[in-house]
């Protein structure tokens, strides 16, 4: 049985539907990722969740107990904000212990309890410190002790990296990790960050207007996109209208107007006459000078349009014959600016057979 199944849940804020029909299957020991743009419905179906907000239908079933109308507090979940939400006249011990009184348990176990947490996030030396003499890293180990301590069988995280600056917040995402397979609690957690969320989960349900588009692994989300949506939102990647000429189980022959023909891997429920989109990650192109010979069987002559130099690797924006963009990365492997193509140069393009993607439209 999973831990938590979320089943065709629906809520409205009057004609707005928040989230819309949602069913989703949690199990135990997941570090689960609700992913989206703002407004599309995560951060309402945590809150339902953790009973903060109740749905209009639906149900929501902690180990197979229907908990919809169950008060937040008398259910074995936890939720850490992203403002952590911290008592600023408590120490960070009687932070941690809160809970626990809360809980009516007994003041060893309260002491043994807190210890524990305090060691778990490697804040032993800070117990005594309030909320405002830590820094942003040490406020959010706090909030996940807390969390912690109670030994929830669910812990929601809702944007918990948000306030972070990028190192520390990559930082936190590898101690996420690591506590996570530490204590083996399910983690719900909720990000509009994409690279955030293919780093840390083991399975991912990207949302979009109040449904869910594509539940998978994240190598599957990244990899094997079901829709435009989903391409396009998760990570960057180019995209042309494409028809499909041949369909076999191992490639597809597509035709893309102004430019021929390309070849991509075979996909289930494709057929000749289909209309489309080809859909190509930027590692995946290989650019060359245009002299060079072709090496591959995807190969394309074009022109420099652009380049975005960012430290280890530079992406090249190339114009095609026929108008369209694609985009090329190339690490930046020798040391100082290794800029390769400017602006103009005429360059080819070329990948895999089985690089791209097709979706339909």
């Amino acid at each position: 049985m999973a831990l938590l199944e979320i089943r065709n849940v629906t809520r409205r804020f009057g004609s707005y539907t928040a989230v819309d029909n949602v069913t989703v299957t949690i199990e135990a020991g997941e570090f689960f990722t609700l992913l989206g743009p703002s407004g599309c419905g995560k951060t309402t179906l945590l809150r339902m969740i953790a009973g903060f907000d109740l749905p209009d239908s639906g149900q929501i079933l902690l180990d197979g107990k229907d908990v919809v109308g169950t008060p937040p507090e008398k259910r074995p979940v936890h939720t850490v904000f992203q403002t952590y939400a911290l008592f600023p006249h408590m120490t960070v011990a009687d932070n941690i212990a809160f809970p626990l009184k809360m809980a009516g348990k007994a003041l060893p176990e309260i002491k043994a309890r807190v210890s524990e947490a305090l060691d778990g996030v490697r804040l032993s030396d800070f117990r005594g410190r309030f909320p405002h003499e830590l820094s942003g890293g040490q406020k959010q180990r706090v909030a996940l002790a807390r969390g912690l301590v109670n030994r929830p069988r669910l812990l929601l995280l809702d944007e918990p990296l948000g306030a972070l600056d990028a190192k520390l917040r990559e930082e936190m995402q590898i101690e996420l990790i690591n506590l996570q397979k530490e204590v083996g609690i399910t983690f719900v957690f909720v990000t509009h960050a994409q690279n955030e969320a293919l780093a840390l989960s083991h399975r991912i349900a990207v949302m979009n207007r109040g449904s869910v588009e594509q539940i998978d692994e994240p190598s599957k989300i990244y990899g094997f996109p079901e829709n435009r949506f989903v391409a396009d939102f998760v990570g960057k990647i180019s995209m042309m209208s494409a028809r499909v000429l041949e369909s076999t189980p191992s490639h597809l022959k597509l035709e893309v107007s102004g430019l021929g023909e390309v070849v991509t891997v075979g996909k289930e429920g494709v057929k000749a006459g289909d209309n489309g989109l080809v859909a190509i990650r930027p590692e995946q192109v290989r650019i060359s000078h245009a002299s060079d010979e072709p090496q591959l069987k995807n190969h394309f002559l074009g022109k420099v349009h652009d380049f975005l130099y960012v430290g280890d690797v530079t992406t090249y924006i190339v114009e095609l014959s026929n108008g369209a963009y694609i985009e090329a990365l190339l690490p930046n492997s020798a040391p100082g600016r290794a800029k390769f193509y400017d602006v103009g140069d005429a360059v080819a393009v070329s990948w895999r057979h089985d690089a791209g993607i097709f979706l339909h439209e």
